[in-house]
C-alpha cells in the first residue's frame, strides 16, 4: 500500500487534464458547450457579458455533476479496498496490473476491440436550467468512452488502494479538477480555445501515446511498491 499522497494527487490531476485533451472530449468541446447553454455558437463565442457569465455557470453545474459520480465510484472502490485490506499486497499488484493494460490501451501499443466499445449514455435533450447542465454532467460522468473510460479507470484503481476513504474521496476530486480547469477556461474563451485547438489537434495522438506510457510507468511503481522512486525526480 502507498502513501505518497501528493504524488498520487498529482498523477490525479495530470490524468483529468489528459482526460481534457483526449480525442473524445477535445474536439467536442464546442459541442458541449453548446448543448449544456442552449447558446448557438455566434453567442458562444461572442465577447457579451451575459453570455460568458451563462456560459461559465453552466460548465460550474456541468462539472458538478460529472464530479459528483466520479467521487461516488472512487469513493465506492475505495470502501471496496478497505474491507479487502487483509489483502493489500495483491489487490495493488493486481491495481498495478491493470493500470499497465490501462496504459498499452490509451498508448495505442497493442488494440483492445472490447474496450473501444461505446458505453456512453445519451440524452435526446437537455432539461432546462442549470440543474439541467447537472443532469447531463452526471450522465456524462456515468457514460465510459474509449478514451476517457481507461484513464479514469486507472484513477479509480489508484483510489481502491488508497489507505482511507477520504484519500480516495481526495484523489477523485484532484482528477476532476483536472478536467475542470480547462473546460471553465474554454468556456470563457471560447474563440481562444479554438485557436489553439487548431495548432493543437495535430498532436493528439503524441498526447495520447505519452500518457499511456505514463499510465505504464505508474503501474509498474505501484506492482512494484515503488511510488517514492517519483518524490525523488
Amino acid at each position: 500500500m502507498f502513501g505518497e499522497t501528493n504524488v498520487t494527487l498529482g498523477i490525479a490531476f495530470f490524468a483529468g487534464v489528459v482526460t481534457f485533451f483526449s480525442p473524445c472530449i477535445l474536439p467536442l468541446i464546442p459541442s458541449y458547450l453548446s448543448y449544456i447553454t442552449g447558446m448557438t455558437f455566434d453567442e458562444l463565442t461572442s465577447s457579451k457579458k451575459g453570455n460568458i457569465r451563462r456560459s461559465f455557470f453552466h460548465s460550474i453545474f456541468f462539472i458538478l455533476g460529472f464530479s459528483t459520480i466520479f467521487i461516488l465510484l472512487g469513493s465506492g472502490l475505495t470502501f471496496a479496498g478497505q474491507c479487502l485490506r487483509n489483502y493489500s499486497e495483491y489487490l495493488t499488484k493486481v491495481g498495478g496490473i491493470l493500470i499497465i493494460l490501462f496504459g498499452v490501451f490509451i498508448s495505442g501499443i497493442i488494440k483492445f476491440p472490447s474496450l473501444q466499445k461505446e458505453r456512453r449514455l445519451n440524452l435526446k435533450s437537455k432539461p432546462a436550467g442549470y440543474l439541467g447542465s447537472a443532469l447531463v454532467g452526471v450522465v456524462f460522468g456515468a457514460g465510459w468512452t474509449p478514451c476517457v473510460g481507461p484513464i479514469l479507470a486507472s484513477i479509480l484503481t489508484l483510489a481502491a488502494t488508497s489507505n482511507n476513504l477520504g484519500q480516495g474521496v481526495l484523489l477523485l476530486s484532484v482528477y476532476s479538477l483536472g478536467l475542470a480547469v480547462p473546460f471553465i477556461l474554454s468556456s470563457l474563451a471560447l474563440n481562444t480555445f479554438l485557436t489553439f485547438f487548431k495548432k493543437f489537434s495535430r498532436f493528439i495522438p503524441i498526447i495520447n501515446y505519452l500518457a499511456g506510457i505514463f499510465l505504464i510507468i505508474v503501474g509498474l511503481l505501484l506492482f512494484f511498491d515503488k511510488f517514492n522512486l517519483l518524490q525523488k525526480i
